[in-house]
């Protein structure tokens, strides 16, 4: 009996004893969330503050590791190969799921099929810049300027088929224009040379031009978004300036490996949806001009695809193809 007596001891009774999908354990050691882009991008702040975040929610350090190129295919793909166990985290961007797809002939991996969704982060949007020195004051005043000017302003981006390129080539869809794209490995660089008037305009993201728009080194003429941006309030969104449709930006979404056990992305879900919710977290988001998303993992794919169908078109009109 006193044999009988230890081994029962020894036992676990509570309903967490008899979950297999290691739920509420989880995390027992630090998690990696990757990056997939370089440290300094508009995408970092977020990261890292969403990583911070869920150190303090969960016990256990979320390290941020950067690994940029490929316009996110390379972190992206080192996320898809990676055990399947909760401690590897992509910190996704949207261009990497609805834009490469289509100007890259391989990403290194499956989009749809390498992935456990877990959670709809936030959203940035483009907002329309100029150089200073350019008369137009309006997204009407602009489009009349370079509809009587076709092929003679540069427009910057960080590269061909990122969200910068993929807005610029929407915008001239819509209205009719002709503009000369100037693609820059940086998208630091791309700015720096709008500033300098070497290009003339960007179509870059609220939260990384938003400081130089408030210093008056750039002129913010519309938000490509359904409403306006919280730190650029003034600005108009391109519908109230005349340009309904135009809405282009990047969104966050948190993924891991295909595989992951199911407990162990809702227990990241709930997490992440629980830090969506707390009003100074939420003020922190929109101070890097961005939006909240949030929701169930099962509305991530389905975003996604939506997504993917307006941007493919996109692409497929302006002919962009990468190696």
């Amino acid at each position: 009996m006193k044999y009988a007596w230890v081994v029962l001891g020894s036992l676990c009774l509570g309903p967490q004893c008899f979950a297999s999908d290691g739920a509420s354990t989880y995390p027992q050691r630090p998690v990696r969330m990757v990056n997939p882009f370089p440290p300094g991008g508009s995408s970092d702040p977020m990261c890292r503050l969403l990583a911070d975040a869920l150190t303090r929610a969960l016990g256990q350090q979320f390290v941020v590791d950067n690994r940029g190129g490929g316009n996110g295919n390379i972190g992206t793909a080192l996320v898809a190969k990676a055990n399947p166990d909760g401690y590897t985290v992509l910190f996704g961007s949207g261009t990497t799921f609805t834009i490469n797809p289509y100007v890259y002939r391989s990403q290194g991996f499956d989009p749809k099929k390498d992935f456990t969704p877990v959670i709809r982060f936030a959203a940035v949007p483009n907002v329309l810049v100029l150089n200073p020195s350019l008369p137009a004051r309006s997204l009407t005043e602009f489009t009349e300027y370079v509809k009587a000017r076709p092929g003679a302003l540069n427009y910057a981006s960080a590269g061909n088929g990122s969200s910068m390129h993929l807005a610029a080539e929407l915008y001239q869809k819509m209205s009719g224009t002709k503009m000369l794209h100037i693609p820059f490995v940086s998208p630091g660089q791309a700015t720096q040379d709008t500033m300098a008037n070497r290009t003339q305009l960007i179509f870059h993201l609220v939260a990384a031009v938003y400081p130089q728009v408030q210093a008056g080194n750039l002129r913010a003429l519309a938000v490509l978004d359904k409403s306006r941006s919280g730190v650029l309030p003034a600005v108009p969104t391109t519908a109230e300036a005349g340009l309904p449709g135009l809405e282009s930006g990047t969104w966050y979404v948190i993924m891991t490996p295909a595989g992951t056990p199911a407990g162990v992305a809702a227990n990241l879900n709930q997490a992440v949806n629980r830090e969506l919710a707390n009003p100074a977290f939420r003020k922190r988001v929109v101070e890097m001009g961005g939006s909240l998303l949030g929701g169930s993992a099962a509305e991530v794919m389905p975003y996604i695809e939506t997504e993917a169908r307006k941007w493919s078109e996109v692409v497929r009109v302006a002919g962009i193809k990468l190696d």
